[in-house]
């Protein structure tokens, strides 16, 4: 499977970072929930792991938390590539959005 990382820098200190950032995949769901289905993620307190399926394709990944930056990286199947770089600059809008300080 395909992988993207996406780094997002922040200010916010890691705890308050993490409480943002929990929000995407809220806000995704109530953007796009004709488009997403299947919707999992567990969270720790270094970050959290989600899936979903979005247009008949199952995407998974990881985010972690840091004191400056979230790292994103999600795995995408191959079919799935040639929407890759929409998911991508769609996770990476939010998140800048998410954790403007």
């Amino acid at each position: 499977m395909p992988k993207s990382t996406i780094n997002v820098p922040h200010e916010l200190g890691k705890d308050d970072a993490l409480a943002r950032i929990k929000d995407i995949l809220v806000q995704a769901k109530a953007q796009y929930g004709d488009k997403i289905s299947d919707l999992q993620e567990s969270w720790t307190d270094d970050g959290g792991t989600f899936s979903f399926k979005a247009m008949g394709f199952k995407i998974s990944g990881a985010m972690t938390v840091t004191d400056s930056q979230v790292e994103i990286v999600g795995d995408y199947p191959f079919a799935a590539l040639p929407f890759k770089g929409s998911i991508e600059s769609t996770l990476r809008e939010r998140a800048e959005r998410l954790l403007k300080a």
